[in-house]
Formats: C-alpha cells, structure tokens, sequence
C-alpha cells in the first residue's frame, strides 16, 4: 500500500546511519531534488550511495558530500563535483567506479531476482579485479553481481493515488530501474492525480515498486552547463 506524506523530510523518517540508497537521475537530470535536500538537512551519516554520478557541489550530492555523509560511493563518474574529488583523493570515502551499463544492468538483475550476471563490460581493466571470469562463445564476461539497496530516492513528473508513476522525456533515465531495486521507494512528484487519470499503457513504474510518494516542496531542476544563444 502507497502510502503519501507531506515533506521530504517525513517521507525519509526511518533512512539511519550506514544505509544504502539509491538516488535516481542522469546527471542532474532527473534527480530527486528534494529528499536529497532532507537526507543533507538530517546529516545521516556512512552512507553508501548509489548513483549515476556525483552531481556538482552545489546540486544534489554536492551537499552531501560536503557534510561528509557518504562513507562509500558507486558511480560510473564523479568529474562534475569538485567537493567528491578533492575527496576521494584525500582517502574520505571509498569509489567504487562501475561502467554506467553495468550498473543499470546489476540494478535489473536485483528487481528480477537474479543473484549475479555475466558482462563483458570491464574486461581486462582494472574493473574486474577479483572478479570471476568466464567464457561464452569465445569472448570473456565477468561475473557481476545484483545490485540493491534499503532506500531508493526517486523523481517522478506524476503519480496517481494508486502509487503508479510517469516520468517525463529524459528525466526517466535510471530511475525506473532503481524504483525497483530498493527495498523501500520513495518518490517525489511534481503532480498528482486521481485513480484512473494515467493511461495504463504509459505508466512507467507501477504502484507494486512504490512505497512512499511526496509532492515535491521545490523544483529547481538545476543542470550542469547552461548554454544560451547570444
């Protein structure tokens, strides 16, 4: 049952020290604005994070980067945030750098029930240290395993009040994916709308992967390079 509440910072009231959470976006495309601003307000701490990237110092993760909230960090890229280099070559918290396909994929394979994965992504780089290699068909593949977590922060354009979610153009990215590999979602939405508004056939996320649903208190929708005509 979806249930609906009124802040971000109610909707994150039970995430504590050292959970893991996944936060959803491209970038700063699609990022859950708002509960990341209550995860930073809270000042919860040895966090492991999830995510695409690191977002910039003054968006998204950059706050909490700089409160020193993330014990280990999973991403596919961290060069737009300054505050999370200086960082991690400082020895603050500890990288882990995955191709961005493989994590989409290791988050699938989590909200399908599937353990481990073969990927040649990764092959013969520093990637796949430890890692069990296998060959298919004459190429190599590295086992990697599913990839979950406790809290999942997602940003959606609308829900209905079944808890069914859409979300718009390109904002959609990794959210779906991580919306259903998190064994709580909590989503922030820019509209709500009565039972029955959405069509079926373009719900993106059903209800079955959503726990909580807020309205979301501010939407900046930030981006990283802003290029205007002269």
């Amino acid at each position: 049952m979806v249930k609906f509440y009124n802040s971000s910072e109610e909707a994150i009231f039970d995430i504590e020290d050292g959970a893991t959470i996944l936060v959803g976006g491209f970038g700063l495309t699609g990022i859950p604005e708002n509960t990341l601003k209550a995860v930073n307000k809270k000042e919860i701490k040895d966090l492991t994070i999830v995510s695409n990237t690191a977002h910039t110092d003054k968006h998204g993760l950059g706050p909490i980067f700089e409160k020193k909230q993330i014990k280990k960090f999973m991403a596919s890229y961290i060069g737009e945030n300054p505050i999370a280099e200086k960082q991690f070559f400082n020895n603050e918290f500890e990288l882990e750098l995955i191709p961005q396909g493989t994590i989409a994929e290791r988050l699938r394979a989590k909200s399908a029930g599937i353990p481990a994965i073969y990927l040649a992504a990764g092959v013969g780089t520093e990637v796949s240290e430890g890692k069990e290699i296998r060959i298919f068909n004459g190429r190599e593949y590295l086992l990697e395993t599913a990839l979950g977590g406790d809290f999942a922060l997602i940003k959606a354009w609308k829900a209905d009040k079944e808890g069914n979610v859409v979300f718009r153009k390109t904002a959609r990215n990794f959210n779906p994916v991580m919306a259903s590999a998190a064994k709580i979602t909590i989503v922030e939405v820019e509209e709500i709308v009565e039972s029955g508004e959405l069509d079926p056939d373009f719900i993106h996320t059903p209800s079955i992967y959503v726990d909580r649903i807020i309205y979301g208190e501010t939407f900046e929708k930030p981006i990283e390079f802003l290029t205007t005509r002269d």
